[in-house]
């Protein structure tokens, strides 16, 4: 049966269902890139395997306010619970994952869930943690690294990575650095010759803005230590790249093992040498049992 025209978008979306008994691979998807970039990850899982994605862009709070000055009106335990309530129960062993502003998602999910329906593994993949010593004040976001993550963005949404020089947008503020990333777009095939500098600008406003409401939702949010182990996966070209765990030891008491992957924040999602390195770490090598 077809859904009815002009209906909102399912927060689960379903990739690839797994067979009976087989395992579930759930992942938290903060929106930028559009849920189709998990389909060669979905594809790279052992036969018989599924994926589902659960995609905050479709839930109308959390969407909106990147499009309404970056405030949204929810909050991270409440955006779990309704990806909670979105999620199919399986009965086969199932991994809870959650990309950028999804591996947050994913912890709160784990406490909301009663102890049977835990996954047995977590992966964080590419994920900032939400503790106090990681959180921003939106005024001391600096221009030229949210201008270096626009260019990864870019990069990865029109499939065409933007090579920048080393130090080419230090000390620029918004004004004078995104010529910068339009003329080296223009170059590199990324976007048409006469593409209008304020066209770009209004992309990556918007794309400021989904990254305000983020550090805005996480703000308040006080996190509990995983009840389970945490796996992190980063990008060789992270948003924070010379940090080896994102912030997230704290919140591991039972454990965090830390692995790199090929690409960067937004291409490691999509491309071909990351996927098999991502479907491999879906995977628990040991069964974890919680002490009582």
């Amino acid at each position: 049966m077809r859904p009815p025209r002009n209906a909102p978008p399912p927060v689960a979306r379903r990739l690839r269902a797994a067979a009976p008994g087989r395992r579930t691979v759930h992942v938290v998807h903060p929106g930028a890139l559009a849920p189709q970039v998990y389909e060669g990850l979905a594809e790279a899982l052992p036969e018989g395997d599924g994926l589902t994605v659960l995609d905050l862009g479709a839930v109308p709070d959390y969407a909106d306010a990147a499009l309404t000055g970056g405030r949204a009106a929810t909050t991270v335990q409440a955006l779990a619970e309704r990806l909670l309530a979105a999620m199919t129960e399986v009965p086969g062993p199932h991994t809870l994952a959650g990309w950028s502003f999804g591996g947050v998602l994913a912890l709160a999910m784990t406490h909301a869930l009663p102890a049977g329906r835990r996954p047995d593994r977590v992966v964080l993949l590419d994920s900032i943690a939400p503790t106090d010593a990681y959180k921003q004040p939106d005024d001391t976001l600096e221009p030229a690294l949210l201008l270096d993550w626009f260019t990864m963005y870019l990069g990865a949404k029109r499939d065409r990575p933007v090579p920048l020089a080393p130090g080419a947008l230090d000390g620029r503020g918004v004004d004078d650095g995104l010529p910068v990333v339009l003329d080296a777009a223009v170059s590199a095939g990324t976007l048409l010759p006469g593409t209008p500098l304020p066209g770009l600008r209004k992309l990556y406003d918007t794309y400021v803005d989904g990254l305000l409401r983020n550090n805005r939702l996480v703000a308040p949010y006080r996190p509990v230590p995983a009840p389970l182990p945490l796996v992190l996966v980063k990008a060789e070209r992270s948003l924070i790249p010379g940090d080896e765990t994102l912030g997230w030891l704290p919140l591991a008491p039972h454990g965090l093992t830390v692995h790199l992957c090929p690409g960067d924040h937004y291409t490691m999602l999509g491309r071909p040498d990351s996927l098999g390195v991502l479907a491999r770490l879906l995977y628990p090598s040991e069964p974890f049992t919680p002490s009582a």
